[in-house]
């Protein structure tokens, strides 16, 4: 397929009105949301204009087709990540969502005083923070893949850190704070080498919309992701899980058609994944979800990775003529963003005046502190990139720090 930046670029509302404002819009944070294909937005529309019910409580044809829809949004999602079964699917509100479900549920049925969660140097709080609240509650300790100076994980760290005693391994695939792509094949071969008692987590949310992911391939346990990362709505996440282990776990929430039956004394649940989605669903975005996936798909995700690691190399270039900045990590794999450092200068403000350009970064610690604390500053400026992304969005991203470094001389 010829990849076509700029006419995809025209399939998004938001850009297209941005390209028209007096200075264009420069959108450079894909990493913390993707803009919304034309399609993905229509889909939703017509579902509350035209379509809209409830799903899997009514006999009624409106309902049904409700119903139908959304279940073929689950099976397209598990051809996505190549799931055994829909029935391996959990819709939820998003990838910290399901990463807290594994942690509640799982964590708290089977881990013991004394059992060990092993997580990477690299994770998202999101990662962090669910597992720590729940080894808190069960006597559980934490343990942590240290990172190297370049931002890949110490891989040779990993034999000694797997015990007897591991239950858990949860690590990203791709770093939101660096960029660095782990390698979670290798990864989890280890671990089932060396702790087959261990179930795996992967945090999916910097990967879905950028590499083809095989969960049967992999062998994880668990992997997770966001739907408006992938160009979908907010509010919609999934969590795929064999089906033995979800199978294993209790519900967290109750309520709606998580039950068989209900009474006074005694509730039985629901199979899996029914079990895990307590309440009315979030249909639109369910529905917006399984049309973001039908968007990919026509794309390609390899074209997609293709293209952005053309950008990625073009912004490298540009910005190694500046010498005030500073890019964290010089991983042997990058996804598609870059964090960097100026020189004296606090990216809050670069954030700011870049803002007065029009050009949409991130500044912060990014929800990934101890990332910060390991290259010993306290935030970076993100730029980070989609399909959409062309070069002349990195054009209008170094005019606009040379015009900070001016200011700030």
């Amino acid at each position: 397929m010829n990849f076509d930046a700029e006419k995809i670029r025209s399939e998004f509302p938001m850009l297209v009105a941005g390209d028209k404002e007096q200075k264009p819009l420069a959108f450079l944070d894909s990493t913390a949301t993707t803009q919304k294909p034309a399609c993905v937005i229509d889909v939703m529309d017509d579902f509350y204009r035209e379509h809209y019910s409830s799903v899997k409580r009514g006999v009624y044809r409106l309902s049904a087709r409700t119903t139908e829809a959304f279940e073929a949004t689950r099976k397209n999602v598990a051809k996505f990540l190549n799931a055994k079964s829909e029935d391996e699917i959990v819709f939820t509100r998003g990838t910290t969502e399901s990463i807290n479900l594994v942690a509640w549920t799982y964590g708290r049925k089977f881990f013991d005083a004394g059992d060990e969660i092993l997580i990477s140097g690299l994770e998202h709080h999101a990662n962090i923070v669910s597992w720590q609240i729940v080894a808190e509650m069960k006597g559980a300790k934490i343990k942590v893949i240290p990172v190297k100076d370049d931002g890949d994980l110490d891989l040779t760290a990993l034999p000694d850190l797997l015990t007897a005693r591991t239950k858990m391994v949860a690590v990203t695939h791709v770093s939101n704070a660096v960029g660095t792509v782990n390698p979670i094949a290798e990864i989890i071969t280890t671990v089932r080498k060396l702790a087959p008692q261990a179930k795996i987590l992967i945090d999916g949310a910097q990967s879905a919309s950028h590499i083809k992911v095989d969960v049967q391939k992999l062998d994880c346990d668990f992997f997770v992701f966001s739907g408006h990362k992938i160009y979908g709505p907010t509010g919609i996440g999934v969590l795929y899980g064999k089906y033995d282990v979800l199978d294993s776990m209790p519900p967290w929430h109750g309520g709606g058609e998580m039950i068989k039956n209900v009474t006074f004394e005694k509730t039985t649940y629901a199979d899996v994944p029914a079990r895990f989605e307590a309440g009315t669903p979030a249909i639109a975005e369910v529905l917006g979800l399984g049309k973001a996936i039908e968007w990919l798909n026509e794309k390609g995700l390899e074209n997609i990775r293709a293209h952005e690691e053309k950008i990625v190399a073009y912004a490298l270039k540009q910005l190694a003529e500046i010498p005030q900045v500073k890019v964290l990590g010089n991983p042997k794999e990058r996804g598609a963003l870059l964090s960097i450092t100026l020189d004296g200068i606090a990216v809050s403000d670069a954030a700011m005046i870049l803002d007065e350009e029009n050009i949409a970064v991130r500044s912060g610690h990014h929800c990934a502190q101890p990332v910060m604390d390991r290259f010993g500053v306290d935030a970076t400026l993100r730029l980070s990139f989609g399909a959409y992304t062309l070069e002349r969005d990195i054009d209008r991203f170094v005019a606009g720090i040379k015009r900070v470094l001016r200011l700030f001389a």
